[in-house]
């Protein structure tokens, strides 16, 4: 099991809706992995299961959305998976020791954004 490597991906416009749906889409296309996943495929999630990386059931918590042909983190998207970590939409189910590291990676792209991770507030 893995969580995504430290990365920085630009922000998307905050104001941009998400739907994740269609970012998979456009994922899948810009990164070659209609197919199967691949490398590129893998920095729009949060999280993998490296012990399948050719299944694309094995990628979970996407954040991020192809934009003027450049992968970036979708402020909405960031938040939508921090509200699956937190429990929304039935949760996630990952090993025990990758949800902290997860945390720290949507985190990261909170900080950016300005704000705390909803696990961080008050």
């Amino acid at each position: 099991m893995a969580v995504q490597h430290s990365q920085d991906l630009p922000l998307a416009d905050r104001d941009r809706a998400w739907d994740g749906n269609a970012a998979e889409k456009r994922v899948r296309k810009w990164a070659g992995a209609e197919d199967e996943p691949n490398a590129k495929y893998r920095d729009a999630h949060a999280w993998y299961d490296d012990d399948n990386p050719e299944n694309f059931g094995s990628y979970k918590l996407l954040y991020a959305d192809v934009i003027d042909g450049r992968l970036k983190a979708a402020p909405r998207g960031v938040m939508a998976a921090a509200a699956v970590m937190e429990g929304s939409r039935g949760g996630v189910n990952l090993p025990k020791d990758d949800i902290p590291r997860v945390k720290s990676h949507l985190g990261k792209y909170y900080k950016k954004m300005g704000e705390d991770p909803p696990w961080d507030r008050e």
